[in-house]
């Protein structure tokens, strides 16, 4: 009885295996997939723009590590999240942990208009050496940090 049940547990394997390599096995009338872009983590970036306008003093600031942490300084506060670069350059940014610093109105509103765009982001991209983050409520333009 245990043998035929070890029989039949190796016939079973086997005919997986064999499913398996045929699934693998390389479509000749199959395009082959598109390049995906790789995310730059570890590079420290600095907002040049958001929504088209150019941001002259107070620049914010993104770093994402390999362990999927972003950070960086918001204009006034510093900031960190949860980032998730996903495949088709797709973007996600959990809830925010940011610093209680006050600042004047300006440098708060550039913030506000920063953060929203960052936390509502849902595709990247590298044009010219420029990383675009884009989403509902906006868009963020950096450039790399030195």
């Amino acid at each position: 009885m245990l043998a035929r049940l070890a029989s039949a547990a190796l016939l079973s394997f086997a005919l997986c295996g064999v499913a398996s390599a045929q699934n693998k096995s390389a479509d000749p009338n199959a395009t082959p997939p598109k390049f995906q872009k790789q995310f730059p983590f570890g590079f420290q970036w600095t907002a040049i723009s958001i929504n088209g306008k150019a941001i002259a003093d107070n620049r914010p600031t993104l770093q994402v590590d390999d362990q999927l942490r972003a950070r960086g300084f918001a204009g006034c506060n510093t900031y960190s999240a949860t980032s998730f670069p996903l495949q088709q350059q797709r973007f996600a940014v959990g809830p925010l942990a940011v610093t209680r610093k006050a600042c004047d109105n300006g440098v708060m509103a550039l913030e506000k208009a920063f953060l929203v765009a960052l936390r509502t982001a849902a595709h990247w991209d590298i044009k010219d050496g420029a990383l675009v983050i884009e989403g509902p409520n906006g868009q963020i333009k950096f450039d790399r940090a030195l």
